[in-house]
């Protein structure tokens, strides 16, 4: 009965593992991305450094995260840690141009922390970055909705991904942050 217990549990995992091979030709350190106003962003001039990578909405119910993320930037930016918000209609949620984002994030929030021209972040149109994190990591790379969140170690490698209602000061986050910063 032992035997068929643990040959059931096996055959469980291999279907539902976590299918992201994780071989890592590229780091998020061998891409770029143009930012809201339009200047490139090299993600090689943030080696070395954690990033959490999260798509952003203005119309979504958790738009609200931005005063948390603001929050993480502010306590982590001199530990070696980067915000980067990705502004994405993937769900339609998202303004039309960079110039009424920029405005509502900073007149609402007080956004200081690096953003990103409107992408696509799931499906064939997402951004090569969005991409090479579903490559990477599997499908829980992917957003399910606005405000997903990538955490990206040191090394360019993808650590973990949190959920849209994950609150990004939560302990879940800060936690993961301290571990790769310390």
């Amino acid at each position: 009965m032992k035997k068929i217990i643990v040959l059931a549990i096996s055959i469980f995992m291999i279907f539902f593992k976590n299918l992201a091979s994780g071989n890592y030709d590229k780091v998020i350190y061998d891409f770029k991305i143009n930012s809201i106003t339009g200047e490139e962003i090299n993600f090689s001039d943030y080696k070395n450094k954690a990033i959490l990578l999260v798509n952003v909405a203005s119309y979504c119910g958790f738009t609200k995260q931005y005063n948390d993320l603001q929050k993480l930037w502010e306590i982590y930016r001199d530990k070696g840690f980067v915000v980067i918000g990705v502004p994405s209609n993937s769900f339609n949620q998202e303004k039309n141009s960079e110039k009424e984002i920029k405005k509502f994030c900073e007149v609402n929030f007080n956004i200081n922390f690096p953003m990103t021209s409107i992408y696509e972040v799931k499906g064939d149109g997402a951004h090569e970055i969005y991409k090479w994190a579903m490559d990477n990591h599997g499908k829980s790379a992917v957003p399910k909705w606005n405000f997903h969140k990538i955490l990206i170690d040191k090394d360019g490698k993808i650590v973990d991904t949190f959920v849209s209602f994950t609150n990004p000061t939560s302990k879940k986050i800060t936690k993961a942050i301290d571990k790769i910063l310390n």
